[in-house]
């Protein structure tokens, strides 16, 4: 059975950084999608980044891009999302999602495996 643990989250002050570690057990192909979702209160859950473990390409939403940066060691069998230039919208519970290859989305659909999410909290 595959379980997905978040760590990393914490609170910050705006423009500092942050580095979640998502550590998956079980049995997850290395080319699976993973993925970096979020979702603030009162605010439907959003992707925030995915990447192909195929080929290593990566999406990332408008609204993270140049910001933040996923990345997976399948050795290690941990996704991570480095997280800088933090701003107080980015105010979430940040969740780590897995689903079958190929196609990577940046909505849930298809994520079959989802961790119980780190809260990460930046103030102004």
């Amino acid at each position: 059975q595959v379980q997905l643990v978040e760590s990393g989250g914490g609170s910050v002050q705006a423009g500092g950084s942050l580095r979640l570690s998502c550590a998956a057990s079980g049995y997850i192909s290395s080319t699976y999608c993973m993925g970096w979702f979020r979702q603030a209160p009162g605010k439907e859950r959003e992707g925030v980044a995915s990447i192909y473990g195929g080929d290593g390409s990566v999406n990332y939403s408008d609204s993270v891009k140049g910001r933040f940066t996923i990345s997976r060691d399948n050795g290690k069998n941990t996704l991570y999302l480095q997280m800088n230039s933090l701003k107080p919208e980015d105010t979430a519970m940040y969740y780590c999602a897995a689903k079958p290859p190929v196609w990577c989305p940046l909505n849930s659909n298809g994520y079959n495996y989802w961790g119980q999410g780190t809260q990460v909290t930046v103030s102004s």
